[in-house]
């Protein structure tokens, strides 16, 4: 059966807070980067099959160097989609702070703003 990799950020409103979870899984399992560990020696003589392997079941690979780990390796799609992830992550973060400072208006005077602009 083949792997089925899913990515989902859960966004909870609570009073003046968004809580964040995100969860990878793979055939509706929660996954760790830990479940595929390898030495740096297997990364060396195994490189292409281990492209071919991560880039069809984007399941990234941690890599160990004496028995600690030193690296993940994934593929770009996946690499790429976590950057797109933090950046949004980023910007709710931004806004929580702003809704905790009082930077913020009621959603009733910004769309009878609109409408203003908008007549």
């Amino acid at each position: 059966m083949k792997n089925v990799l899913t990515r989902t950020l859960i966004v909870r409103r609570t009073q003046f807070r968004l809580e964040l979870v995100f969860h990878i899984s793979v055939r509706g399992e929660i996954v760790k980067f830990s479940t595929q560990v390898k030495p740096i020696s297997y990364l060396k003589s195994h490189a292409a099959e281990i492209v071919k392997d991560i880039t069809k079941n984007r399941e990234p690979m941690l890599i160990t160097q004496n028995g600690e780990a030193k690296l993940v390796v994934m593929d770009v799609k996946s690499y790429e989609e976590q950057e797109e992830m933090l950046a949004l992550l980023k910007i709710l973060a931004l806004g929580n702070r702003e809704i905790e400072q009082g930077k913020f208006r009621d959603v009733e005077d910004v769309f009878a703003e609109l409408d203003k602009i908008d007549h």
